[in-house]
């Protein structure tokens, strides 16, 4: 079987990716768990199986080729492994124990950990972050029971662990989970200077006028780019609601305006999506006035959120920013939108 450095190398010979000594190191760390799952496991009356290796907690900034290296290592598993996104495991899992609960199960949580282990060997989260206080109480658990059925985690995140439910309520409850992952996981940064989704947009207009075939045709072009075409759907929790990204793939998201201003969402929604996704395309934004008075007042809001949360946004629209809103109740205070709007178009924007 190949190594991982060896696949590395062919796609960097293909001319599919450019070599980066930081992102080699990552993969050694990959390696080492990639050659352990690959031992066969001798089990005899007087001997047990061995413990799995460590885990992999593997942070660093957007676009530094995490999730790149993570597909990598999950297509050479030699053993049954899952990738999903972290939000949308999490969801899962409280929909397990609410199915439990209803059985009367005294711990909902254990026959869902024990699903999961009975099925994998190895878990590869994407996108880690703990923003729900639901998931900050048992997600420690979680990790335990999976890790003592024998599976190995390994992860990526934008944050190191220690800012993992920063200032999040009752975060004393969560400070065991951080000092598990300190024990259980190999904690390691990508540091890699080059942020390859910016080269990737580099030269890009990013805010598309007016609505139609050739605005759409532009952004499938980018969004192709930036997902390589594994885009899934991604729903996430907020508040017991659930929030619908139509695609979803490596911190890029897509949606149209419809979906995110058309249906009764708020601050706390949109601040959901700003902390899931570092890539928003939002396409079909209409002209906004009395007419769509709600619409328009969501879509403000969730500006904001994306704004605060520098949130790189590809956007079409039926007209420019400062020809959006051109009449009615909230003209002057779309100003302030406008103008974000413009800022966000940068080429410098969103960058850490």
């Amino acid at each position: 079987m190949e190594t991982l450095s060896q696949i590395y190398a062919a796609r960097v010979a293909s001319g599919e990716l450019t070599a980066d000594p930081v992102q080699e190191l990552a993969l050694t760390r990959f390696e080492r768990i990639r050659v352990a799952l690959a031992e066969p496991v001798k089990t005899s009356f007087f001997r047990k199986a061995p413990p799995p290796p460590k885990g992999l907690y593997l942070w660093g900034g957007v676009g530094r080729g995490k999730s790149m290296l993570m597909d990598m290592f999950v297509d050479a598993s030699p053993v049954p492994a899952r990738r999903v996104h972290f939000h949308a495991f999490m969801q899962e899992i409280h929909a397990g124990m609410h199915k439990a609960r209803q059985d009367s199960v005294e711990d909902a949580l254990q026959p869902v950990a024990q699903a999961v282990s009975t099925d994998i060997k190895l878990l590869a989260f994407d996108e880690m972050q703990i923003t729900d206080i639901t998931d900050a109480m048992i997600v420690g658990r979680l990790f335990e029971m999976l890790m003592q059925s024998g599976v190995v985690i390994v992860t990526t995140s934008n944050r190191v662990p220690d800012d993992l439910y920063k200032d999040g309520l009752n975060r004393q409850l969560f400070l065991p989970f951080i000092d598990l992952l300190k024990d259980k996981m190999e904690v390691a940064e990508l540091a890699s200077p080059t942020d390859y989704r910016q080269d990737r947009m580099s030269g890009s207009p990013v805010f598309f006028t007016p609505n139609g075939p050739e605005a759409r045709a532009q952004i499938e072009e980018i969004w192709q780019r930036l997902t390589e075409g594994k885009a899934k759907p991604l729903e996430l929790i907020v508040q017991g609601r659930k929030v619908r990204l139509p695609g979803f793939h490596n911190g890029v998201a897509r949606a149209k305006f419809f979906d995110l201003c058309g249906v009764p969402l708020g601050p706390a929604d949109y601040l959901t999506i700003a902390e899931a996704a570092r890539v928003l395309v939002i396409e079909d934004i209409p002209r906004l006035s009395r007419n769509n008075f709600n619409e328009a007042k969501r879509f403000v809001t969730l500006i904001d959120a994306l704004y605060e949360a520098r949130v790189q946004l590809i956007a079409s629209a039926a007209a420019t920013p400062e020809m959006l809103y051109v009449e009615g109740t909230g003209t002057f205070e779309f100003e302030r939108t406008a103008s974000r709007l413009r800022e966000m178009q940068s080429a410098d924007w969103g960058r850490d």
